[in-house]
Formats: structure tokens, C-alpha cells, sequence
């Protein structure tokens, strides 16, 4: 073969390895707009990391540990943060039973005005439980997007879910990991 052909050969064959490399990695992603509402599901303290992330990210968002219907208005993007605190339902005058009510009301809202929803798990392991479970199993199904702490995910709850409704999933070790992601995920 001469040295042309052997070059333009190996150019093509690494034409090809760049061209297919970069399509795998290309996975899709949805891109949330702003301005986002930052609402607890389940009254843990890790919504106001969220609103943390929020702020170092410089994100346009309105924290709302009680959010309603109401504080859908003129709001492009609802961010849940997943985490049962029976404390954090106690201080806010909840039991669960009315918190998963007010949760589904917000995303039957959400749905109806077609805003997204993106869910944080933030909490790690500690956020984790039977009740936490239910949560996460009723509502993460509404989701365009999950972050959560790899800790908060050893038994691969969260990979199930959204495998089965096709919802991307990253997994960060740390909380303040979530920040380039999270930031990443707005225009």
C-alpha cells in the first residue's frame, strides 16, 4: 500500500472512533429554564442546600419550604427536594399524609402549566427509609431530571425508577458536587 492510502485509511478509521466517541457521549439532556421554585417534598433540611446550590450557581429562584399551586406563577422550572424529616413535617404543622397531598397538588399544577420538574436528593443515606421510599417512588415518575448523592442511592432506587420512565439520572458524591450539574442543567 502506498503511504497515502495508509494515511488517509488511518484517518478515516480515526474519523470514525472521534465521530462515534462523541455521539456516546452525547447523551440527552433536558435543559430547565428559569426562574425556579424550590420546594421541599417531605420537610428535610436539605432544601435550603438547595437553595445554596441555587445561589452559588446564580440561578433566578424563590425558596418555598410550603409551596402551593399559587407559587407556580410566572415559574418555569419546579425543583423538588426529596427527604422525609418527621421533625421537619412536625415543625411545619404536617403529618404525611398531607404533605404527599401537597406535593401532588403541586405537580398536577406543574403538569397543567407544563413546567418541569427536576428532583434533588441531596440527604445521601440519612434521607433514606421506608417513608422517604414512598416519596420517592410516588412522585420521581413526574420527573425531567435527577441529582442525587450516591450514598442516597446504594440500593439503586433511584437508577430503577428512572430507567423504567427514561428520566436522566446523575449521581454525584457529595452534595456540593451537585452544584456543576445542577448549574449545567439551566440555560
Amino acid at each position: 500500500m502506498k503511504k497515502t492510502s495508509i494515511t488517509l485509511l488511518l484517518s478515516l478509521f480515526l474519523f470514525t472512533i472521534t465521530a462515534f466517541s462523541l455521539q456516546e457521549k452525547k447523551e440527552p439532556s433536558p435543559t430547565f429554564e428559569q426562574p425556579l421554585l424550590i420546594t421541599s417534598a417531605g420537610q428535610s433540611a436539605e432544601v435550603q442546600l438547595a437553595s445554596v446550590l441555587a445561589k452559588r450557581a446564580s440561578l433566578d429562584f424563590k425558596l418555598s419550604k410550603l409551596a402551593n399551586p399559587a407559587d407556580l406563577e410566572n415559574i418555569k422550572t419546579l425543583v423538588l427536594v426529596l427527604g422525609l424529616s418527621m421533625k421537619g413535617l412536625g415543625a411545619a404543622g404536617l403529618d404525611l399524609a398531607k404533605e404527599k397531598e401537597r406535593i401532588s397538588t403541586l405537580i398536577k399544577e406543574a403538569e397543567k402549566k407544563k413546567i418541569p420538574i427536576l428532583f434533588l436528593h441531596l440527604g445521601g443515606e440519612a434521607r433514606r427509609g421506608q417513608l422517604s421510599d414512598e416519596l420517592i417512588t410516588s412522585f420521581l415518575p413526574y420527573g425531567k431530571m435527577v441529582i442525587v448523592v450516591k450514598s442516597g442511592n446504594k440500593d439503586k432506587l433511584f437508577n430503577r425508577i428512572c430507567n423504567e420512565n427514561n428520566i436522566p439520572l446523575i449521581e454525584v458524591e457529595k452534595t456540593i458536587d451537585a452544584l456543576v450539574p445542577f448549574k449545567g442543567a439551566f440555560k
